[in-house]
């Protein structure tokens, strides 16, 4: 088969994995039962597709578990009719003396790699697939320790299986915790790119457990205190700014929005050094309104609940934070988190009101459920005004456009550099975890800025929602090189497209390990 052809093959493979993700494992095979010393501990090994005159293929790691119980394995395979498709296995049970079960599920074609259509690495992603479904597998039937075979990924491997197993687990009672298996890397040795991934993967799985909270257990000080704790032990500065503080600063547009609710807003100035500390920063700015009813303008109350996660941006920028510090990257990062909530009051802001940024232009905020560029705009001035970074990069759950544009499938992203959306781009299709470019052009710029009485609005004129919440905020980063990321569609609940290794109807923590990626490239511009 010619490359085009294994590309095409892995796409309709992967398309159908994606749209049926429960249909992947079959019902486990029984064997007699074995040694009791290894009921509780199973390993997931990978099968390469079956292609041509080929037949399905064992990786090393699952021909070594093959030749132990002298071909029993590839047997059950063959009886099973396995054939490597990605994502679909069986679970087999008590055939290796050394494990109660034993996943083998299938990672697509051998060999493959980057596929240009897809902008994705999908050798990675397929491993990602396989590692996590697996895992969960073993997982359902109870296993307690599940070693992961690498499959030449093992980095991947490691995040594809964390993320699977994770759940969100803060407000079960004891007797309802779900068992959370541990996981270990099995014959291979890279343990440092197993290590690697599993930093990232737990930096998602605590940007997937802030998001998911309740509004009422993960208010703005809740999230600020939430933030301390994760980040001060790695060695992070973590200033929590207050009222006081804001109201000094003359934060207007921020206090705008907070005022509606009786939740005192905070401000959290996120620094970690690791580089010589005169080196200018990368800024980040995370939108954290811990929970978006729309104010005045209020949202529909079916599936208002989702909005808890409209501070998901933040969630990622903190979880980001704590891994780039776990890998010890030589970069300085400064994060900026405005938290507040958008609630209906006597105090709340009205349709129409304006307010005076910190650059002096003035903003008609017209419509209060686009709350999001309102809070991030003094934030997004203060932070390029105190630091003075190399290039600031927000992150939001704004608009719908971008949502109905990609559905799940990418975040997108606005830029006026090419150079941040081209690192994006490749950090996007190596986490697996993609972005989209959209455009940013002077026809938005026009919609949002070309009013009599006031310099700005916070909704502009047309349809393109996210392109004119876009082009509001590139009026407030007229000198550095900027990107906007719109997460509405992937940092939310997961509802369509369902990516194997998360949970379905859970906040996905998304785009962690694509930011985490991001600074990498940045840091080590050398390092392929």
């Amino acid at each position: 088969m010619n490359k085009m052809g294994r590309f095409q093959s892995s796409l309709k493979t992967a398309s159908r994995v994606l749209c049926n993700p429960r249909a992947l494992f079959t019902d486990p095979v029984r064997f007699t039962c074995a040694d009791s010393k290894a009921k509780m501990r199973g390993v997931v090994v990978g099968l390469y597709q079956k292609e041509g005159n080929k037949d399905p293929r064992l990786t090393p790691a699952g021909q070594t578990i093959d030749n132990r119980v002298k071909g029993k394995l590839m047997k059950a395979i063959c009886e099973t009719k396995l054939d490597g498709r990605l994502g679909r296995g069986k679970v087999f049970h008590n055939l290796d003396p050394e494990f109660a079960a034993v996943a083998v599920v299938g990672v697509g074609l051998e060999g493959i790699g980057f596929n240009e259509l897809e902008m994705l690495d999908e050798g990675m992603e397929f491993v990602r697939v396989a590692a996590g479904v697996g895992a969960r597998a073993l997982q359902e039937q109870g296993v307690t320790q599940v070693l992961v075979d690498g499959m030449d990924y093992a980095e991947q491997a490691a995040e594809g299986s964390q993320l699977a197993v994770w759940r969100f687990t803060d407000n079960l009672a004891k007797k309802n915790m779900p068992s959370i298996p541990t996981l270990d890397l099995h014959d291979s040795a890279d343990h440092e790119g197993w290590t690697r991934g599993i930093f990232k993967a737990e930096a998602q799985n605590l940007a997937r457990r802030l998001s998911d909270a309740p509004a009422n257990c993960m208010t703005p000080t809740m999230f600020a205190q939430n933030a301390v704790d994760a980040l001060c032990p790695c060695g992070i500065t973590v200033e929590v700014r207050t009222m006081d503080w804001i109201e000094a600063q003359r934060m207007n547009a921020f206090l705008m929005i907070a005022k509606g609710s009786c939740e005192p807003p905070v401000l959290l100035e996120l620094s970690y050094c690791g580089t010589a500390p005169d080196d200018k920063p990368i800024l980040f700015v995370g939108k954290g309104i811990t929970f978006n009813s729309g104010a005045l303008n209020l949202r529909p109350c079916k599936g208002m609940e989702e909005y808890r996660g409209s501070m998901s941006a933040a969630a990622c920028c903190v979880a980001m934070m704590r891994c780039i510090a776990a890998l010890s990257l030589p970069i300085n990062v400064t994060c900026i988190i405005p938290l507040c909530e958008n609630m209906p009051s006597g105090m709340s802001a009205k349709p129409g009101d304006v307010v005076t940024l910190l650059n002096g232009k003035s903003m008609a905020v017209r419509d209060l459920d686009k709350a999001g560029v309102v809070v991030l705009s003094d934030a997004i001035l203060y932070g390029q005004k105190t630091y003075l970074p190399r290039l600031a990069v927000d992150i939001a759950t704004l608009n719908t456009g971008v949502k109905k544009a990609f559905g799940g499938g990418a975040t997108g992203i606005f830029s006026n550099s090419h150079y941040i959306w081209k690192q994006f781009q490749r950090a996007g299709s190596i986490s697996g975890d993609r972005v989209w470019r959209l455009p940013l052009w002077h026809y938005y710029k026009r919609q949002v800025t070309d009013e009599r009485s006031f310099d700005l609005s916070n909704n502009g004129r047309g349809l393109a929602t996210s392109c004119l919440a876009a082009a509001i905020l590139h009026e407030l980063v007229p000198c550095v090189d900027w990107a906007h990321l719109d997460t509405r569609g992937t940092g939310l609940i997961s509802k369509y497209g369902l990516v194997p290794y998360l949970t379905k109807q859970r906040m996905t923590g998304r785009p962690t390990r694509t930011l985490v990626q991001f600074v990498y490239q940045m840091a080590c511009p050398d390092m392929k």
